[in-house]
């Protein structure tokens, strides 16, 4: 359910409470450090009511001993024991049951700067952003660190972008923070238990609309670690191919709680059309553009399809590979804010009897124009599908923008 306009003002002026989560695994020796660190940091410099959580993942050396005695020692400071390994799995645990506002994790190493945990918090604290996380990548970032994990880390945020589209920066940076009650939601989603749920967990937040605010940080390597970075590195692969999936079924989508739509400040503001009239003007606009590439990939496509092929099988290949491709252009850009719930299976099966009509018109102009003029050329019969595709473009927009892509409103 989506909080009415006077929750979320209260929640926007009500000072909100932090949870600070750490996650250990055979930690005792950094432990103390850390948490003694940090709470110095938070009881000196936090503006916001804070708790600091160590949550042990089945370590068995002397971590949990260590952390009970820091809680027995210092305020604010509590212990959650696991009998199973696993950082996501530690994550998810705590997170989900956290009765705070906003929840936040840092990596026991203490690798990123403190001085950027305020700027973390501040935007979910206002209510602008639903996660935020620290990124090495980022511009204004200071990063020390070898050369091997520089390499390594440049490349997977680099597959996730390419293979996601993803518009974050950094996935694996251990400072991260959300507000409790959109992160509730995602967490019913996530299955990974150990590294792979930062970027799980970002994948599904971006791809359900949420705002997720980067901090620059200064991060210094610590080289003792406790990651196998093969081992990892392959996990997140499988990981990747798993959200792939997900989101292509639309399983991804989870109902996360909805921001209102922008308003002026300004009492004598002058504003732009209304939002529908501007909206149609960028899908026409993308559709348009979208289109007039595809007509012309089409057209160039079966001309050197006919040098080995008859025009009705051609005009058949030709047709479903643009189609495909228009399909997902116009899923991503045309309509990706009209109907962000419409997956990338519901849209090409919606787009196949869109893909008919147009074969059926498509082959039936070139087959008339070749029983016309039978010694006609190639690329004369490429004129023809090019003009046949034209009139077909208007029954497709307005398919996809009423139906396949028509907002739904529960």
């Amino acid at each position: 359910m989506s909080p009415s306009p006077a929750d979320a003002s209260d929640a926007a002026t009500r000072t909100p409470t932090v949870e600070i989560v750490i996650p250990v695994y055979n930690e005792e020796r950094a432990l103390p450090g850390c948490i003694r660190t940090l709470h110095a940091r938070l009881r000196d410099e936090l503006p916001y009511p804070w708790q600091i959580t160590v949550a042990d993942n089945a370590s068995v050396d002397g971590t949990l001993t260590v952390a009970q005695e820091l809680a027995q020692e210092l305020p604010g400071v509590g212990v959650v024991h696991m009998d199973r390994k696993g950082r996501g799995l530690a994550l998810r645990t705590v997170w989900g049951a956290s009765d705070a506002d906003i929840v936040v994790y840092m990596d026991v190493d203490l690798s990123t700067g403190l001085d950027g945990l305020l700027p973390l918090i501040a935007p979910l604290a206002s209510g602008h952003s639903d996660l935020a996380i620290g990124s090495r990548l980022a511009p204004g970032a200071r990063t020390v660190r070898g050369p091997r994990r520089e390499f390594i880390s440049r490349c997977y945020n680099g597959l996730i972008r390419l293979t996601h589209g993803a518009r974050f920066t950094d996935a694996q940076c251990g400072f991260k923070a959300a507000r409790t009650e959109v992160l509730r939601p995602l967490l019913t989603k996530t299955r990974d238990d150990a590294w792979f749920f930062d970027t799980e967990l970002l994948l599904l937040a971006e791809h359900n609309g949420l705002r997720i605010h980067e901090v620059p940080v200064d991060w210094v390597e610590d080289v003792d670690t406790r990651v196998d970075v093969v081992g990892t590195a392959t996990d997140d692969l499988k990981g990747l191919w798993r959200m792939a999936r997900l989101k292509a079924s639309g399983a991804a989508r989870v109902p996360v709680p909805s921001r209102p739509e922008p308003a002026a400040e300004h009492p004598d503001a002058v504003l732009a059309p209304d939002a529908a009239r501007a909206q149609l003007a960028w899908q026409i606009g993308c559709f348009v553009a979208i289109g007039i590439a595809s007509t012309a990939g089409q057209a160039l496509l079966y001309w050197l399809l006919r040098g080995w092929w008859p025009p009705v099988l051609a005009n058949f290949v030709s047709l479903l590979v643009l189609t495909l491709l228009n399909t997902e252009a116009n899923r991503r850009l045309t309509f990706r804010y009209a109907a962000p719930d419409v997956g990338a299976r519901r849209a090409h099966l919606s787009a196949g009897a869109l893909f008919v009509l147009g074969y059926l018109v498509t082959s039936g102009a070139v087959l008339l124009f070749r029983d016309a003029e039978p010694d006609a050329s190639a690329g004369a019969e490429t004129l023809v599908l090019a003009v046949s595709s034209v009139l077909v473009t208007g029954v497709r927009f307005l398919v996809l923008r009423l139906a396949v892509f028509r907002r739904r409103t529960s």
